[in-house]
C-alpha cells in the first residue's frame, strides 16, 4: 500500500515538473506581451535616453511593445528596488547606472542587494567624468590646479551631481591625493552644476563627458583631466587623472541592462543576445556616441565581472575618500 507520505513526495513532484515545464514554455515564447525598461531617474538623463533608444529598437526587432517608465526618487534606489521586487519573467528591466555599487559602499541603507537581488544582462555604455574649470581660470593642467589650491587662503569649491555620486567621490579623493582643501557644492542635476561653472561661482567641476563635451568645444569651460582606465575617444586630447599623476580614479561611470534574480537564464540569453546586438550595430553605436558615451555591450557574462570588480574600485575609493551617508 502506498503511503500518504510517499503520495505527498509524488505530488511534490508532478508539481515541480509541471511548473519547470511552465517556465520553460514561459521562456520558449518570450515575449508574448509587453516589456517595461524602468529607468529609476527623471526623463532626459543619460540613462533615460539609452533606456529610449534601446527600447525603440528591441520593439522593433520582436514586434512586441517595449516602453520606458520613469520611477524616481531616492538617488535611485525606488526604481532599483521596484524591479528588485518584480516578477522574474523578463517583463519588467532595469537600467541602472554604477551608483548600484557606489550605493552600498558609502553607507546607504538599501532595501535590496545588488548580487542577491538582480541579474546583470549587458553593459550598454561608460560615462567618464572629467575635471573641468571655467575657462576664465588661469590654471590649464591639474597640476596646476593643485598648486593655486595650495597656495589659495581659502578653499577651493568643487561642484558635483550630488551626494555620494561619482563627482562627489572623485572630488574628494582628488583632495585627499593632492594634499588639498576643496569645498563640495552639490547640485540637484548637471544643468544647475554646468551653469554655475560657466559662471565661475564654483572652482572646478567633475561633469560627465556628454554635458562638458559641448561646452569644453564651445571654449566656454577647460578640462584639465579625465577619470577612468584611458583617455575618452570623445575627448582624445585630454589626459587621465593617473596620466596626471593621480592614479585610483580607474573606476568609470556606465550604464548597465538589469532584471530580477528570479528570471530564467533563457530570457537573460535572449535579452542579452539582442540588446547586444543592438548596441554594438553601426546605428546604435553612432546613436550612443552621439550623446558622448562609450558603447559597450559586453554581454551577461562580462558585465558580471566588471560590477565585481567596480564593486572593490569603488570600496576603495569610498574608504579612501572618506564619503559616508549614514
Amino acid at each position: 500500500m502506498i503511503s500518504f507520505r510517499s503520495l505527498q513526495i509524488a505530488f511534490a513532484a508532478i508539481a515541480f515538473l509541471a511548473q519547470s515545464g511552465a517556465i520553460s514554455g514561459a521562456s520558449a515564447q518570450y515575449p508574448d506581451r509587453r516589456v517595461t525598461f524602468v529607468v529609476p531617474y527623471p526623463a532626459g538623463g543619460a540613462a533615460d535616453t539609452i533606456g529610449r533608444l534601446l527600447a525603440t529598437k528591441l520593439s522593433e526587432a520582436w514586434k512586441q511593445p517595449v516602453v520606458v517608465e520613469n520611477k524616481s526618487g531616492g538617488g535611485g534606489i525606488v526604481g532599483n528596488d521596484y524591479v528588485a521586487k518584480a516578477p522574474g519573467d523578463g517583463y519588467t528591466v532595469l537600467i541602472g547606472i554604477s551608483q548600484l555599487v557606489q550605493a552600498p559602499n558609502v553607507g546607504m541603507k538599501l532595501p535590496y542587494d545588488l548580487f542577491r537581488d538582480l541579474l546583470p544582462v549587458t553593459q550598454a555604455a561608460l560615462i567618464a567624468a572629467v575635471f573641468a574649470v571655467p575657462v576664465q581660470s588661469p590654471e590649464r593642467t591639474l597640476e596646476e590646479f593643485v598648486r593655486a589650491a595650495k597656495r589659495s587662503s581659502e578653499p577651493l569649491s568643487y561642484g558635483s551631481y550630488g551626494t555620494a555620486t561619482t563627482s562627489h567621490l572623485y572630488g574628494e579623493l582628488l583632495k585627499k591625493k593632492a594634499g588639498i582643501e576643496m569645498t563640495h557644492v552639490p547640485y540637484r542635476g548637471a544643468a544647475p552644476l554646468t551653469n554655475d561653472l560657466l559662471g565661475g561661482q564654483i572652482s572646478a567641476a567633475f561633469l560627465e563627458v556628454a554635458t562638458a563635451a559641448p561646452q569644453i568645444a564651445g571654449g566656454k569651460i577647460r578640462a584639465l583631466a579625465i577619470g577612468g582606465e584611458k583617455r575618452s575617444p570623445l575627448l582624445p586630447a585630454i589626459p587621465t587623472l593617473a596620466e596626471s599623476g593621480f592614479a585610483g580614479f580607474e573606476a568609470q561611470g556606465w550604464i548597465g541592462v538589469f532584471v530580477p534574480a528570479a528570471t530564467p537564464k533563457e530570457i537573460v540569453s535572449k535579452l542579452d543576445g539582442e540588446l547586444s546586438r543592438i548596441i554594438k550595430s553601426p546605428e546604435g553605436t553612432e546613436q550612443i556616441k552621439r550623446i558622448g558615451l562609450v558603447p559597450v555591450g559586453d554581454g551577461a557574462e562580462a558585465f558580471s565581472a566588471v560590477l565585481r570588480q567596480d564593486f572593490e574600485r569603488w570600496k576603495n575609493i569610498a574608504a579612501e575618500s572618506g564619503v559616508r551617508v549614514e
